[in-house]
């Protein structure tokens, strides 16, 4: 004979048996989760110190001409950034571009400006920070350099959008991130690198 106890104890023990099997099923799917992850992390880490050797190498390089337009089809992200580059050219000041930019000296924007080669290519080139107050071109006269000058920096690559980034505005002269092509549209200069 059968107490009450004792029928009622045996659904129990189905019960108990189903939630070990789920967590230990569980447990298994997260421990494979997470080797997965700390594997992808080791992965990522040694890609990162490869990318740091990389442009280390590069940026401390002797430079060297910048690429021409006929070998513009051939400059990639992972061959040619940060390679240290010289060209000589006349900045068109006039038709220089302000992107915006939060850096640790504060909100303002990196003035990229085209600078023509003797050849006639047109190259942005980043002329560097500067605070909110200084949009307007004439409050920065003496950076307004006229002439034939040679710069000597990094070669970088457009980046016309970015997932944080908000969308720029060419009507409205509002740019967020250095989108050469679009540059070179709005102030009409045909082909640009």
């Amino acid at each position: 004979m059968t107490t009450p106890m004792q029928a009622s104890s045996t659904p129990q023990k189905k019960k108990s048996r189903f939630f070990l099997g789920f967590m230990a099923v569980l447990g298994a799917l997260f421990f494979a989760l997470f080797l997965s992850l700390g594997i992808w992390q080791v992965e990522r880490l040694q890609w990162k110190l490869d990318l740091i050797a990389r442009v280390d190498a590069r940026v401390h390089a002797e430079p060297v001409a910048a690429p021409g337009k006929d070998d513009w089809a051939n400059v990639n992200q992972a061959d040619d950034e940060y390679q240290h580059v010289t060209l000589t050219g006349s900045y068109l000041n006039d038709k220089e571009v302000l992107v915006r930019a939060l850096t640790e000296r504060g909100s303002g924007f990196w003035v990229l400006t085209p600078l023509r080669s003797d050849d006639g290519t047109l190259t942005f080139i980043n002329r560097g920070f500067i605070p909110d107050t200084k949009r307007d071109p004439s409050s920065r006269v003496e950076t307004q350099i006229a002439g034939e000058t040679t710069v000597t920096g990094l070669l970088r690559m457009p980046e016309p959008d970015g997932f944080f980034l908000r969308p720029n505005d060419p009507a409205r002269n509002d740019w967020n991130s250095r989108d050469v092509k679009a540059f070179a549209e709005k102030e009409g200069l045909g082909t640009v690198a």
